[in-house]
């Protein structure tokens, strides 16, 4: 069986929670131990919307990095490495963006969704509309085969497809189209029943210790119609049930599901069944971030190395890219 070449991306946002656990890095664990994977910390697409605010950057990268170690990213199978560190990322995404129209841009549903309900930030700049050109500056420059995204980031890759092969079109048959990998993201909440995400303020992280994931667990919101313990419940909108269905044996799940609906457990009971299965699943990855911590110079070594590898595939790629645009 060939091997792919992989890659994927996630912005710096800091410690990261078990809505990235499961959406995200089990699929990376799994494709580094089938691929050939590059993974990279996207700090200038941090900037697409964070631009007024750069200065918690560093600590979030430094933050995101030991996470991703901890669970498991392995710098000795994958590269793992920092956008701007490759200089190539700018180069590409400025000539892409020569031969981008603007139209495709606009019509990019996460752009048109965030103008209409994102009101503390000034989002009408180049660099937010023109985030998907960079993107696929980020993907092509490595000459990656797949993508691994969710059915609702679909639409970007697309965009980055066309933009493949307009420029395929115009200067010869320099890159291949990245295809998608489409992942099956557990579906996690948050604390209250919203997507978990640390700006609600609802996120279980990573790095939580046991007593403050049982203080987040305890009062998480249930079943809204269960107001009472001799009330009967439906688990599939109980966004405890949903921490259930990840962590819990299936003896535990039907328990549950059957207790809840029959009303015979009520929910503090149902959410003490699941909270020790969490504590133990974080318990390594715990241990081993406590390592990463206090030495903190590993993060910056596994980038350094992971830079070098990368910049390496990139300075190859833009040689043949300004030789298809003549500019040598």
């Amino acid at each position: 069986m060939s091997t792919k070449r992989v890659l994927s991306g996630m912005r710096p946002s800091g410690k990261l929670h078990l809505g990235h656990l499961h959406g995200v890095l089990k699929n990376w664990l799994r494709l580094q131990n089938e691929d050939e994977c590059l993974f990279f910390v996207a700090d200038w697409h941090a900037l697409t919307t964070e631009y007024n605010s750069p200065g918690d950057i560093q600590e979030n990268i430094k933050e995101m990095v030991i996470d991703w170690v901890s669970v498991g990213i392995d710098p000795e199978k994958s590269v793992v490495f920092l956008q701007s560190e490759i200089k190539e990322h700018a180069e590409l995404h400025l000539l892409l963006s020569m031969i981008t129209p603007v139209p495709w841009l606009e019509r990019n549903p996460t752009y048109k969704e965030q103008i209409k309900e994102v009101k503390d930030k000034d989002l009408h700049t180049y660099g937010f509309l023109g985030y998907p050109v960079l993107q696929t500056a980020d993907i092509i420059i490595y000459r990656a085969d797949a993508v691994p995204v969710g059915i609702d980031q679909a639409p970007h890759l697309e965009l980055s497809r066309e933009i493949t092969r307009r420029f395929n079109f115009l200067y010869g048959n320099v890159f291949p189209e990245p295809q998608t990998i489409l992942t099956d993201a557990s579906k996690l909440l948050g604390t209250d029943g919203r997507k978990m995400s640390k700006s609600y303020n609802n996120a279980i992280f990573l790095s939580d210790p046991p007593d403050v994931i049982e203080k987040k667990i305890l009062p998480m919101m249930t079943d809204p119609a269960r107001k009472r313990r001799t009330d009967a419940g439906s688990p599939e909108i109980c966004p405890v049930f949903s921490l259930h269905k990840i962590y819990s044996p299936p003896d535990v799940i039907k328990k549950v599901d059957e207790g809840c609906r029959g009303a015979n457990i009520g929910c503090i009971e149902c959410k003490r069944f699941v909270i020790p299965k969490i504590i133990d699943e974080l318990k390594p990855v715990q241990e081993k971030r406590k390592g990463l911590e206090k030495s903190p110079a590993i993060v910056k070594d596994v980038l350094a190395k992971g830079n070098e590898k990368a910049r390496k595939i990139a300075q190859a790629t833009m040689k043949e890219v300004r030789k298809a645009l003549k500019l040598v």
